[in-house]
């Protein structure tokens, strides 16, 4: 069901590992939050994107990833369903991934003779989901690390920037102490040379299905 003179084009994109033992039903329970708000009565209705090169969201059983590279239209209201997802795929989860979500001002786009000055209201946040808390702090530690070190590598040799992750990795087991007073959440992040990227972090309007 489409959203008509929805404020936003939103894109969703992000490769969650699932455990082995998980099902078709439960990623369809899952995911209810986007597909539903999408209009759907199913997640095979609403798996296809707006988009047709975009793959949309798909399950793939052989690496046993869900992949997201799903465009809808929407409103802000779209956060609500995306923290109910980012709770469900939780509970199914083998590792720690990150989920970027960026929205697309559409009546900016439409605005041909409006204020030059006037800003879009893009948006772009990053969610991130895992099995525990753990799983989730890897993956934030990994992206940062990777962050870093890229924006300080215009500056620096990469063998200069140890202490630097040093740093980061301390302000993350500091967290996980935190948590640990009250929580039984498994094993440290753990320090390596960063995670699979997420770049564009910012910096003006990203491009659209930049991939």
């Amino acid at each position: 069901m489409p959203r008509y003179n929805a404020p936003f084009e939103i894109h969703v994109h992000g490769d969650v590992p699932l455990r082995s033992d998980v099902t078709y039903t439960q990623i369809q329970e899952a995911l209810k939050p986007l597909w539903s708000y999408a209009g759907a009565k199913s997640l095979a209705d609403a798996a296809a994107s707006a988009y047709e090169e975009e793959p949309g969201i798909r399950y793939e059983q052989k690496d046993r990833v869900l992949q997201m590279c799903w465009t809808l239209e929407g409103d802000e209201d779209f956060r609500q369903a995306l923290d109910e997802m980012c709770m469900g795929v939780n509970e199914l989860a083998e590792q720690g991934a990150a989920i970027e979500v960026t929205f697309y001002d559409t009546e900016f786009d439409e605005e041909e003779d409006g204020d030059p000055e006037e800003e879009s209201r893009d948006d772009f946040i990053m969610l991130f989901v895992g099995p525990n808390p753990a799983a989730i702090m890897q993956v934030q530690r990994d992206l940062l690390v990777e962050d870093v070190v890229n924006l300080m590598e215009r500056h620096f040799d990469g063998a200069e920037l140890g202490g630097v992750v040093a740093e980061i990795d301390k302000l993350f087991s500091d967290r996980f102490d935190a948590l640990v007073n009250s929580l039984e959440i498994g094993k440290r992040p753990r320090g390596g040379t960063g995670g699979p990227g997420a770049g564009g972090h910012g910096g003006g309007r990203r491009p659209r299905h930049l991939h």
